[in-house]
C-alpha cells in the first residue's frame, strides 16, 4: 500500500505523514529531505544551484542513503549525514530551485519508487501522487493558508534557535510556492484523484482522524 501526500510547504503534509506511518505500521519516506540533502551537499561543494552545469558534475558519483535513527529520519549524501543542516530557511528555497532541475528530479524519483516497491509506505512531497507514484492506493493534498504556514515554519525554526523574522519567512514561502508550481519539469499540481485537505483552521490531531478515516472506509 501506498500513500501519497502532497503540498506545500508548512501544510504540515510532514508531521502527518509521520503519524500516519507510526499509526498504521508502515514506513515514512520523507521525499522533501532528499532534495533538501542534494541542495545542501551541493551548495557545500561551492556549487551554484540556480545554474544546472554546476548541479549536474555532483549527480555522476553521487551516492544517498536513507534510513531511520531514533525515529529520525537520516539522509546522507557521499558519506557526509545532512540532516542537522537540511532544515536551515537558507536551504528551503535551494531545495526548490535544485529541484527544477529534470536530472535531479530522474534520479530521486529512481530512489523513491525503489522503496515504494519494496514495502508499504507514506510518501510526502510536492510530485508523490502526479509524478513519482500516478498509481498510488491513496492521495491527499495538503494545503493552507501561507500566513499560517509562516507562522508554523517559524515556531519551527525558532524552537531550533533560528531567529528569522515573520516577513522573511512568509517571502520566502510564497515564492517558494510560486518556483514549485510554475516549474516545468513535475510541478506542484492537485491530482484530480486527491483528496483535498486545507488544514488552516484544522489541528494535527483532526486532520489524522480524517485521512485515517478515509483510509479505513
Amino acid at each position: 500500500m501506498n500513500i501519497a501526500i502532497d503540498g506545500p510547504g508548512g501544510s504540515g503534509k510532514s508531521t502527518i505523514a509521520k503519524i500516519l506511518a507510526k499509526t498504521l505500521r508502515i514506513a515514512y519516506l520523507d521525499t522533501g529531505a532528499m532534495y533538501r540533502a542534494i541542495a545542501y551537499y551541493a551548495l557545500k561543494k561551492g556549487a551554484d544551484v540556480t545554474d544546472e552545469s554546476t548541479v549536474l558534475p555532483l549527480l555522476t558519483d553521487m551516492d544517498m542513503k536513507v534510513w531511520e535513527e531514533n525515529g529520525v529520519q537520516q539522509v546522507s549524501v557521499n558519506g557526509i549525514n545532512t540532516t542537522p543542516f537540511i532544515r536551515e530557511n537558507r536551504i528551503s528555497m535551494a531545495a526548490s530551485t535544485v529541484s527544477k532541475i529534470p536530472a535531479v528530479r530522474i534520479k530521486l524519483v529512481e530512489l523513491q519508487r525503489n522503496v515504494a516497491q519494496k514495502c508499504d509506505c507514506v510518501l510526502d512531497g510536492r510530485d508523490i501522487g502526479s509524478y513519482v507514484l500516478p498509481n498510488a492506493d491513496y492521495k491527499f493534498y495538503m494545503t493552507a493558508d501561507s500566513r499560517v504556514r509562516a507562522q508554523r515554519r517559524q515556531s519551527e525554526l525558532h524552537a531550533k534557535g533560528q531567529d528569522i523574522s515573520f516577513e522573511e519567512i512568509l517571502a520566502d514561502i510564497e515564492k517558494r510556492d510560486l518556483q514549485d508550481k510554475t516549474r516545468s519539469f513535475a510541478p506542484l499540481v492537485i491530482c484530480p484523484d486527491a483528496v483535498v485537505i486545507d488544514t488552516t483552521n484544522l489541528t494535527i490531531e483532526e486532520v489524522t482522524a480524517k485521512i485515517l478515516a478515509l483510509l479505513c472506509k
